[in-house]
């Protein structure tokens, strides 16, 4: 009992203390707020109304009043290069580098934002020069980071290799999958210069990296058959499917061709019909289509459009459709069937493009690399309709 009423005498003393807490927060607060100049919360206020123009002005006349301002000086460059002016971005961060009285920790953060400078002016040595000398610093994350994005600009791929090693054993993440890319960028480099033994060794690193790399093992396929090894090829390339079935719409005419090489197609044909039920995919449904053409004729193919039109109906299925229709019309339908086909046609090529799952960039072709934000294997090995009418 004494120590329950001990406890409930203690409450007012506590609840004092928080509230004497509190005042002396508030008090510190405002007397710092004080110490602002009034520029700052007009810029800052702009900022909030989404006026970076009048925001910039209100920052340069806090700098031209405080020199001493470096928080000024990091916000006014950093806006200025958001607005891509950045030769100005660079005056400002040159200025703060140049002032000998700037503690260690705030020259380090100008160094980084002047190196970001350079990046966005594209003057790619000059930012490697200025990322370099922060790596082992406060900023050796962030500069290896810059670097990495650098030396892929540049297509440096063993630089960008060491670098993304570097960033892995400084504790920033895994970059498996990106070395791995690294290594596949220099393979078909290779492949593309006939140095087939060079590019199996690169694959094979590209693998040791991230064994379940679809790109390399689609490439060591292609090593195989620039050997003469048609059957080591398809082996290959039929591991696409144990990785992820929807990427061999990627590698189905790769396969087709080695199967014709071989004298087996309709073996192709009926591994390809097996993805297909598996994936629908109108990339894949394409070359089906034409090898069941070839092999079985018109009717044949119309029933493979068909069927695959009921379980995924698609205007680029139905493109298809009206162009195994057209193979054997009625001289009388053939006229307004090509009209049909033709405004079809013409909507379909808005639909089939492949669309970054990061950034949203859509491109004709496949891409491992986004065009657009610079990341790998972000695209679905899916056309844009696909994708819409699967979710």
């Amino acid at each position: 009992m004494e120590f329950e009423l001990f406890w409930l005498l203690g409450i007012p003393v506590f609840f004092g203390l928080g509230w004497l807490a509190a005042r002396v927060d508030i008090r510190q607060l405002m007397a710092e707020s004080r110490t602002l100049p009034r520029g700052y919360f007009k810029g800052l206020n702009l900022l909030l109304n989404d006026q970076p123009d009048k925001a910039i002005d209100a920052f340069i006349e806090i700098v031209r009043l405080d020199p001493e301002s470096a928080d000024m000086h990091f916000a006014l460059g950093n806006l200025f290069r958001r607005r891509g002016e950045t030769e100005r971005a660079i005056r400002v961060h040159q200025n703060l580098l140049a002032r000998p009285d700037l503690p260690q920790e705030q020259k380090e953060h100008a160094e980084y934002e002047l190196g970001v400078d350079y990046l966005k002016a594209g003057l790619l040595d000059r930012a490697e020069e200025t990322f370099n000398r922060l790596i082992n610093g406060q900023y050796g994350a962030q500069a290896r980071r810059q670097l990495l994005e650098i030396f892929q600009r540049e297509k440096e791929w063993p630089r960008a290799i060491e670098s993304a090693m570097g960033l892995q054993e400084s504790g920033a993440g895994s970059r498996q999958k990106e070395i791995a890319q690294f290594y596949c960028e220099m393979a078909q480099d290779a492949l593309v210069h006939l140095h087939v033994d060079q590019a199996e060794e690169l694959l094979d690193k590209s693998l040791a990296a991230d064994r379940n790399n679809v790109r390399a093992t689609l490439l060591t396929g292609d090593a195989q058959l620039a050997k003469g090894d048609v059957e080591g090829a398809l082996l290959t390339w039929r591991r696409v499917e144990q990785i992820s079935v929807p990427h061999t719409a990627l590698v189905a005419q790769r396969m087709m061709d080695g199967y014709r090489k071989v004298g087996r197609p309709q073996e192709g044909v009926n591994l390809l019909k097996s993805y297909l039920e598996q994936a629908s995919s109108i990339d894949l449904l394409e070359v089906v289509y034409k090898e069941v053409m070839e092999l079985h004729g018109v009717a044949e193919a119309k029933e493979l459009v068909v069927n695959e039109l009921r379980r995924t109906p698609t205007l680029l299925g139905l493109d298809r459709l009206l162009e195994a229709r057209l193979v054997d019309a009625p001289a009388s339908i053939v006229s307004e069937l090509s009209m049909v086909k033709n405004l079809v046609h013409g909507y379909t090529q808005k639909l089939a493009r492949y669309q970054c799952s990061h950034c949203g960039f859509k491109a004709r072709q496949f891409y491992w690399q986004c065009p657009g934000c610079s990341r790998w294997e972000t695209y679905p090995p899916r056309r844009t309709e696909e994708l819409n009418v699967m979710n």
